[in-house]
């Protein structure tokens, strides 16, 4: 299955929309999406998942390396709308406080600290 990924601005932040099977086959282009924008001084991303069917470790790792190169910049990468499978990854990684994962796109610009996993 391949990815897609496309970018919307909403205000200061980004909207990244992933959709398909992200893994060890997609996840770099997922990653070059990530570091152009970085490079571009984007340092506020919001991850939509709700078109993500499937998420591995490799997966992971990019929106952890997506985290750490945001708050160095000082900026927020922040997970939005995941499938119940997903979620549930991210919940049993222990991921889905440290990536602020929300469940809505419009929830997740606006920072609101209502989690998806409540």
């Amino acid at each position: 299955m391949s990815l897609t990924v496309h970018t919307e601005q909403r205000g200061d932040v980004v909207v990244v929309s992933v959709a398909g099977e992200l893994d060890m086959a997609t996840a770099p282009q997922l990653q070059d999406q990530i570091t152009d924008l970085l490079d571009k001084g984007r340092n506020r991303l919001v991850f939509d998942l709700a078109d993500v069917s499937f998420c591995d470790s490799t997966g992971l790792s990019v929106f952890v390396r997506a985290k750490n190169s945001c708050d160095e910049a000082g900026g927020v990468v922040r997970l939005a709308a995941p499938q119940r499978g997903v979620l549930r990854i991210l919940e049993v990684s222990g991921l889905v406080e440290v990536l602020h994962t929300y469940p809505t796109v419009d929830e997740a610009v606006a920072g609101n600290p209502t989690p998806a996993s409540s």
